[in-house]
């Protein structure tokens, strides 16, 4: 009942996860992180302690081959598990279990996995990977959504739209990025919005947030603020309008 991309920005090391589903919250519970280790996806008739063990595992530097071999080996109801994964060696791992609602399979390029079950057809995931493949210089976060949008164009989880989530992360384990659109009517252009949103402050705010290499990050706001009062600048030169939500303060 969903559909979803894990891939390694391998420019960058940011690892990411895309999901869209006709179900709630999909973000919830599929996307599991490690920031520069690993990412994972763990779907279907979902076991969310697959993305957790998956996680900690490859973070600590199991092969994901392995670790995917061992959760099925261990979980009595594999056959209708779904999951992929990736390290930060751009190594893959997928499994879709044999009792997964049709369509239902998954697909591998470099550096990158997509993996879906209840879809439309095989050509969901082929377009979601072509897709990527096609566009290597967008930005990292716009690379995904596109994926995902051209998986939608070939028909996506084949009951319909209701939720879809995009989480990257750079080198913690906390996001760098982390958007969902949980109960939506057409979840993937609000994942859109909200990026656009993202731009205004919170991605600012982001580059200045502590990290494992500087644990107290950036404490002068000056540089901060004047990058999002840059930011408002370049928007309303351009003639855009905020598309946040938010009250005027």
């Amino acid at each position: 009942m969903t559909y979803s991309i894990v891939a390694l920005d391998q420019p960058t090391g940011q690892l990411g996860v895309a999901v869209a589903s006709r179900f709630f919250a999909a973000g919830a519970l599929v996307p599991h992180i490690r920031g520069g280790k690993c990412a994972v996806a763990t779907q279907a008739f979902v076991n969310p302690l697959w993305g957790i063990e998956a996680a900690e595992r490859m973070a600590q530097g199991e092969a994901p081959s392995d670790v995917l071999a061992d959760l099925v080996s261990r979980d009595r109801g594999q056959a209708q598990r779904q999951a992929h994964m990736i390290d930060a060696s751009g190594r893959i791992a997928a499994h879709t279990g044999a009792d997964c609602v049709d369509w239902c399979g998954h697909l591998a390029g470099d550096g990158v996995s997509v993996a879906g079950n209840m879809l439309a057809g095989e050509d969901v995931i082929r377009q979601t990977l072509a897709a990527y493949d096609a566009n290597p210089d967008l930005p990292f976060a716009v690379r995904l959504m596109t994926a995902m949008e051209a998986g939608e164009a070939a028909g996506g989880d084949k009951r319909g739209k209701q939720s879809a989530a995009l989480r990257i992360h750079r080198t913690e384990d906390f996001p760098w990025l982390d958007l969902r659109a949980d109960d939506h009517p057409d979840p993937l252009p609000e994942l859109r919005r909200l990026y656009d949103v993202a731009q205004e402050r919170y991605l600012h705010f982001a580059e200045a947030m502590p990290s494992r290499a500087n644990f107290s990050g950036q404490t002068d706001r000056t540089p901060l603020d004047a990058a999002i009062a840059a930011e408002e600048e370049r928007r309303k030169s351009e003639g855009r309008e905020s598309r946040s939500f938010a009250t005027p303060f």
